[in-house]
């Protein structure tokens, strides 16, 4: 029964995790995200593209994905099959869970495989798996990003502390790996970040409408 948990659960969580949210919104307003600005489907691009508001809105549905996926749904999914709350099976399915929709949104089945980086997911998934951790890396993210008004850099900056954050911490074992392959995953996913900045044409929060649009 513990397999058909872990089995059910990641299901569950890469569907809930794989909802375009940023297309969804643009979409609604006659556009097509993928095609304006980065062509990213999560909130940065959103907020470049539709406006605050809505950027904003992307933001906290993208983040509510990763937390209902690993909080409400893995425990909901346990209790059907009779795993018992705490306890190794509980955490495995919360693990499997975040990891999940992490996947689902950064590769989603309704866009052809391929979706956001998934910081907003990830950040909602931390908030329900190690929320100290999680503390520790917002402030690096926010003190990268007031310094230099790059989303990119003030994300892949928390990501690349996230497993240390854990650690000290004192998280699980598991956890701590799961935080590193999540901090891998979130730098493998800025890979056209990165060559933007090295070839100086990396949008910053701020910009005019010109340069974002780059």
């Amino acid at each position: 029964m513990e397999t058909v948990c872990y089995v059910l659960t990641a299901l569950v969580a890469y569907l809930l995790g794989s909802i375009p949210t940023g297309f969804l919104v643009g979409q609604a307003r006659g556009i097509d995200i993928r095609a304006t600005g980065s062509g990213n489907i999560g909130a940065t691009n959103a907020l470049r593209v539709l406006g605050k508001p809505a950027g904003i809105f992307v933001l906290l549905m993208d983040a509510l994905k990763g937390w209902v996926a690993v909080v409400p749904m893995a425990a909901l999914v346990c209790a059907l099959f009779g795993a018992p709350r705490g306890g190794n099976v509980h955490e495995t399915s919360a693990i499997i869970a975040g990891v999940s929709a992490i996947l689902g949104h950064n590769y989603t089945c309704w866009l052809g495989f391929r979706g956001g980086k998934g910081i907003a997911t990830s950040a909602g998934v931390l908030l329900a798996l190690v929320p100290w951790a999680l503390l520790i890396i917002f402030v690096v993210w926010l003190l990268l990003f007031v310094t230099t008004r790059y989303v990119s850099i003030a994300s892949m900056a928390a990501a690349a502390t996230l497993p240390f954050a854990s650690w000290l911490t004192h998280e699980s074992l598991p956890k701590i790996i799961v935080t590193g392959a999540m901090g891998v995953l979130a730098i493998c996913k800025h890979r056209g970040n990165i060559q933007r900045l090295l070839a100086g044409t990396e949008p910053r929060v701020g910009a005019r409408d010109k340069e974002a649009a780059k």
